[in-house]
């Protein structure tokens, strides 16, 4: 029975495929970047668009729907106690130069729909809808409630989920299509720390260091400028004259040394794969000041350390491995030097677990560093033989043969915002790389995601009844 249900969905779907990649490309057409907001539009207009679109087809289909004063919306259809829900998300990233095609052109070249959202996550919320929209038509007889919810805040803060919780009720399984296949079985906690350290001031004297755009992006870019007392400005001028880093300029004018610092921008949640432009002007003091001075910048310098261990935060689990962290901004905001830090850490991990460790580091470099931490994002984590992690695994084994186990990531998706909820896959090799130019998704991905996300839905509702 279960088999010839499968069947009849896969064929449902390859019926409306047209229907699929009309509606997806209508959908990555709006331009739906969060903009100032509107009344019944928190994020701006497009993405308002955005939910109206998504809004307006599932009324169209059949399904009921509710709009949460377009901070979110949802499509509803079964009965049932019990309450599957896939929650996507229809903001986008800025766009940015370099484009071959139309950011929201949503055209079509050699196979691939290239738009702005065709890989996040527009393409696998529209995918996830379609497959939901198979199961209303083709398995009536499921005793079970059907949710598919349409964000509109992910990319820049939550808010929308965030409202969801307020009101709605916890899934009995969720899951949010926008990371990897088969799934994801625990996501790592993240928070900001704000460090703060007096600037130096004597015998020379920290004037400015600036440098970042987001706490989760590595800085690729840094300036400062240091003012040295006259006894040892022509120490560090000679040391500078022969020091070795080409990505870092020195430009003196009498004993004031402006510094300019070049790096390589990555995710804050892989500060490794990234070239930190600060590390590099923290490098440079060190290297070209008196050894006195010279203390002082090695402990700032020890707070760039991807894994954490300068500021004393350093640690891991067996299920996500280590925590990472990146200071993503530093800026010189009257006395002091305040460093954003991104920091990705053990899912068991709680807010008193990164402050004590840190507070207990700081304290112990004497350079009365103080440490702030506004929020922590907890993380997630299923076991990988629960029911939800194993019913997807299963599932997505029996579409495609690929045993590729469930993985973790020291990202976030919403899974972490609702309960009973996890992320699972959204594309393939060849598809574009979701946040960059010439985003992109096969056309024929696009049914491919829809069965196998229907074959989900499908067996996760068998386990509600089980």
């Amino acid at each position: 029975m279960q088999e010839n249900a499968i069947q009849k969905l896969h064929a449902w779907l390859e019926s409306h495929e047209a229907d699929l990649i009309a509606d997806d490309r209508a959908m990555l057409q709006i331009p739906s970047v969060e903009s100032p907001a509107m009344p019944m539009a928190p994020f701006g207009e497009g993405n308002r668009k955005a939910l109206d679109l998504a809004l307006d087809l599932a009324n169209e289909y059949g399904f009921a729907t509710t709009d949460l004063d377009g901070y979110l919306g949802f499509a509803d259809f079964g009965h049932g106690k019990d309450l599957i829900l896939s929650l996507g998300h229809l903001d986008v990233v800025p766009t940015g130069p370099g484009w071959k095609y139309p950011e929201f052109g949503a055209e079509i070249h050699d196979g691939y729909i290239y738009a702005r959202g065709a890989v996040d996550d527009k393409s696998p919320t529209m995918a996830s809808f379609y497959a939901l929209r198979a199961i209303k038509e083709c398995c009536p007889e499921l005793n079970v409630r059907f949710r598919q919810a349409f964000g509109c805040n992910e990319e820049s803060g939550f808010k929308c989920v965030e409202r969801y919780v307020q009101t709605e009720e916890a899934p009995t399984f969720g899951v949010a299509p926008d990371s990897g296949w088969p799934c994801c079985y625990a996501e790592k906690g993240i928070a900001d720390l704000i460090v703060s350290v007096p600037r130096m001031k004597e015998p020379l004297e920290v004037a400015s260091i600036t440098g970042g755009q987001r706490p989760n992006i590595v800085i690729d870019h840094a300036k400062a400028v240091i003012i040295f007392h006259p006894e040892i400005a022509t120490f560090a001028m000679d040391k500078s004259e022969s020091y070795w880093d080409k990505n870092i300029e020195f430009h003196w004018s009498g004993s004031q040394l402006h510094l300019v610092s070049h790096g390589k921008a990555a995710h804050g949640s892989t500060p490794f794969l990234g070239d930190s432009a600060l590390t590099r002007i923290f490098r440079a003091m060190v290297g070209i000041c008196p050894p006195k001075e010279a203390e002082y910048f090695e402990k700032l310098l020890g707070f760039c350390h991807p894994s954490g261990v300068g500021l004393g935060i350093h640690g891991r689990e067996d299920a996500t491995g280590d925590l990472t962290s990146n200071v993503g901004i530093i800026d010189t905001v009257g006395d002091n030097l305040v460093f954003t830090v991104n920091v990705r850490c053990p899912t068991a991990w709680s807010e008193s677990d990164l402050l004590d460790r840190a507070n207990s580091k700081l304290s112990g470099l004497q350079i009365g560093a103080s440490v702030q931490l506004p929020h922590l994002s907890k993380g997630l984590y299923f076991a990988k033989d629960s029911r939800l992690i194993s019913t997807i695994v299963d599932a997505y084994r029996a579409e495609t043969d690929d045993m590729t186990e469930p993985f973790t990531m020291g990202g976030g998706t919403y899974a972490r915002a609702v309960p009973n909820t996890v992320s699972i896959g959204t594309g393939w090799l060849g598809d574009g790389g979701a946040h960059q130019t010439d985003e992109r998704i096969k056309v024929d991905h696009l049914l491919k995601m829809a069965k196998i996300y229907a074959r989900i839905f499908y067996d996760l509702a068998l386990k509600c009844s089980a």
